[in-house]
């Protein structure tokens, strides 16, 4: 979220796709209600069900699924043409007016470079034409044909209301009134709010349908103002957390990366990290990465991290690939190359694409160990119950162990919402029987992994033998020891760099935030975007101060938002040239003449005079990216591209399948359906009764939604002749499911590209465990392919088949 919860009552217009907030985020969503109803802010809902959230709507579109690119550009264009742009700000925030190089272009769906052999693109031409300064070549009037604009203005030509049409569905009167009053938002005064989830993120274009959104919120002049921004809804109650820590394959602490197997020293890494600023007086805040990298590596390894072995940089993981995530270490276990997997509070045979295969994947295991409060699916991957696991017990030589761990309300410590808003709660409860908080589990881990190591040695020790554990008891650090160490402090005292005969920090004291971390090996950092939620002062996460002057929302007293407690992220754009607020209604920071001030911390220097340096310091220009230069894997643009699974062909490239650098492995390629055998486009979705695959373990959330079921069309149950409530066999190229139908009005049927498409809608919380009654989800029929830049799964768009069955036998109840 750029913005928070609570700063969604500033909003005149939100606009909720790829999610479905009242259903899955139903708190949260009283801030869309608070501004319904005390600013007049209008909803829209665009999505390929008639959900909860869009029965409260002030209007609804539908949309095929995995066409929001498409509709979005449409909506770019449409303001482009009804010259519905706020000019002040796209032409100051943005890279609006840098030219880019001759030989970039886009024909028949494919940007320039692309290599179908290697399935990637030579991104070299995706760049900006650099001048002998050093600078990005620019042209303020917007007139050259090469500069982004225009670029763009000739990338979304295509997308007009008709060809919107023809590859949504969504009828052309719709669009253009959502178009329409999307396009409102344009004025200073009055902003828009986009509200997305996993109906966004599953895709494998998923990436781009972000960045299509905030294209359109960067040209409307939405980002870093109150009641506007990109606003990304976390379905998990640390989910946000788990990224800033860290916890991908790729990523260290804070969005540092983990290094490439070529980057052999520390020189090389930085090399390509420190990023120059492309425009004379901008600012790059990433500068800054060798402080916050050596600060991470002395939290790491303290005393063994020095200059003169590069702060133990060779203690680090090189990848050999870009990321070892869950689709790739799958594929491994799959073809029998992984003997242990260690799955903490996590469910991957309910939640990862392919169920088959990765029921088959852990069977090739040696040994699952299983970290979780509950009985999942995963821990018991290997019991056969009829249909709903119709594994081979007896072929599975798979050791599990279970380790029952604490649930949230027994444990102490902070959860990360989706505002960035670290919040500190402590254990209403002791855990029952044998259940072990995760810390302690961990500890016990690594600890004996150590002794061993000491004992027997081993090709590279160092990095276990030297690790940082200096906790009271190590066998369980505290929560509170951890957030000291993640927040850092001095280990020599840091000076002032103005003025050496004053120390800023002394040794063995808690550093105030990032801007005190060091580059010399003084301070230490276990992750700096939350440095400063734990620092002298306290534990600013148990802060519960609701004061709001004037009424924000911002409540700067109330926990700890990273980073240094900041609501608003780019909120420098929420004021103009001079430094005046566009709205001064809706003020956030402005310049006083000689610093920033207001209710919020500024995103920018506070003495940074306004005309000098631009918002967006965290991307290399200065600016925010209309063109996104070598960044994405698929395109500085967003262009459309259907999911690998889909009812029709690309309109722009039949030929082409899915996004064409797009994560899939080659026997995953075999395992995808055509429309002719399955003519149907399904999706997944939640409930606001259940919560994920936890609360089928609770007798009243089972009474609320105690069946599996899918929803389809009136159109197309009588079309499958499949009576309401009756029983009926889904199944897709990867597997089959049955379940109840719930025939309904609230989905129907589209025409795409000249004929319907009918949508079938598949829950995602029932399994073989819990309370509930026994159920299959999507991921049985879900396709092993993820998304072209961060490898999220294609969980919302595959195809199925559909027809009238019988109930589902269970081998307890037959037995």
């Amino acid at each position: 979220m750029t913005n928070a919860w609570t700063d969604i009552k500033n909003t005149d217009l939100v606009v909720v796709m790829g999610g479905n907030a009242a259903e899955a985020h139903p708190c949260g969503f009283k801030w869309v209600t608070e501004a319904k109803a005390h600013r007049g802010a209008k909803l829209i809902v665009v999505d390929p069900r008639y959900t909860r959230t869009a029965s409260v709507a002030d209007f609804y579109a539908p949309i095929r699924q995995g066409t929001d690119i498409a509709f979005l550009n449409g909506v770019i264009k449409y303001c482009i043409d009804n010259d519905r742009v706020q000019w002040d700000y796209t032409k100051a925030f943005t890279n609006a007016s840098y030219i880019v190089q001759d030989g970039f272009g886009y024909k028949d769906g494919l940007f320039t470079g692309y290599d179908e052999e290697k399935r990637d693109y030579d991104r070299s031409t995706w760049d900006y034409v650099i001048g002998d300064d050093g600078f990005v070549a620019t042209d303020p009037t917007l007139q050259h044909p090469r500069c982004v604009w225009n670029l763009l203005k000739e990338h979304v030509a295509p997308y007009t209301p008709e060809m919107v049409e023809r590859i949504c569905g969504t009828p052309k009167d719709k669009f253009l009134k959502v178009a329409e009053m999307i396009s409102e938002c344009s004025t200073p005064t009055k902003t828009m709010t986009s509200m997305y989830a996993l109906g966004w993120t599953q895709h494998s274009s998923g990436s781009q349908n972000i960045r299509a959104m905030a294209m359109l919120q960067l040209i409307l002049g939405n980002i870093g103002v109150r009641g506007g921004g990109m606003n990304a809804l976390r379905g998990h109650s640390n989910i946000q957390g788990l990224t800033d820590i860290g916890l991908m394959s790729h990523l260290l602490t804070g969005y540092l990366t983990v290094p490439s197997e070529k980057e052999t020293d520390f020189n090389t890494y930085m090399s390509t990290r420190q990023f120059k600023p492309l425009r004379p007086g901008q600012t790059s805040y990433w500068q800054n990465y060798r402080k916050f990298m050596v600060s991470f590596q002395k939290a790491m390894w303290g005393d063994v991290a020095q200059a003169d072995n590069d702060w133990a940089y060779h203690y680090l993981t090189k990848l050999d690939v870009p990321a070892y995530d869950v689709l790739r270490m799958f594929e491994l276990m799959y073809d029998g190359k992984v003997n242990g997997y260690i799955c903490q509070g996590f469910n991957p045979i309910l939640a990862f694409p392919d169920r088959e295969k990765n029921t088959k994947a852990l069977s090739k295991l040696k040994w699952l160990v299983t970290m979780d409060p509950l009985d999942t699916e995963t821990s018991r991957f290997w019991e056969n119950h009829g249909d709903f696991n119709p594994v081979e017990t007896g072929s599975i030589q798979t050791e599990v162990f279970q380790l029952p761990t604490t649930c949230f309300a027994e444990e102490e410590g902070s959860l990360t919402n989706s505002g960035r808003w670290l919040q500190w709660h402590w254990a209403g409860g002791s855990p029952p029987g044998e259940a072990q908080h995760d810390t302690y589990i961990i500890a016990q881990i690594f600890i004996r992994l150590r002794d061993l190591y000491k004992k027997e040695g081993g090709a590279f020790p160092d990095p276990i033998l030297n690790l940082s554990w200096d906790y009271a008891d190590p066998n369980e650090p505290t929560a509170e020891e951890l957030a000291r160490e993640i927040n850092g402090r001095a280990l020599t005292d840091v000076k002032d760099p103005t003025d050496p005969t004053k120390v800023l920090v002394p040794a063995g004291k808690q550093v105030v935030n990032f801007s005190q971390l060091q580059d010399d090996g003084s301070t230490m950092s276990g992750c700096w975007i939350y440095s400063g939620c734990f620092n002298e002062q306290g534990n600013n996460m148990a802060r519960r101060d609701n004061h709001d002057p004037d009424e924000t929302g911002a409540y700067l007293g109330w926990t700890f938002a990273w980073p240094l407690n900041r609501r608003t992220l780019y909120n420098r754009a929420s004021a103009n040239l001079e430094g005046k607020p566009w709205d001064p209604s809706r003020k956030i920071i402005e310049w006083d003449g000689s610093k920033w001030s207001g209710y919020d911390v500024p995103d920018i220097s506070p003495t940074a005079k306004p005309g000098d340096v631009g918002p967006f310091i965290m991307n290399q220009e200065g600016t925010a990216r209309l063109f996104a230069r070598g960044l994405l894997r698929d395109g500085p643009f967003p262009a459309h591209m259907e999911p690998f699974e889909s009812p029709v062909a690309n309109v722009f490239n039949p030929k082409m399948r899915g996004n064409p650098v797009a994560r899939v492995f080659q026997t995953d390629l075999e395992r995808l359906g055509t429309s002719d055998e399955f003519p149907y486009a399904a999706t997944s979705y939640r409930l606001t009764e259940h919560f994920h695959f936890w609360t089928k373990h609770n007798r009243v959330n089972a009474a609320l939604q105690p069946e599996f079921f899918v929803e389809i069309s009136e159109e197309l149950a009588k079309e499958k002749a499949i009576d309401n409530g009756g029983w009926v066999r889904v199944w897709s190229k990867r597997g089959s499911v049955k379940a109840k139908a719930l025939v309904t009005k609230r989905i129907r049927p589209l025409i795409c590209d000249g004929k319907p498409v009918h949508v079938v809608g598949v829950p995602l919380h029932w399994g073989f465990t819990g309370s509930a009654r026994k159920g299959f989800g999507p991921n049985s029929l879900a396709a092993f392919v993820g998304d072209a830049n961060i490898e999220t799964p294609e969980s919302k768009a595959f195809l199925v088949n559909i027809e009238p069955s019988s109930a589902p036998k269970d081998k307890e109840a037959s037995a």
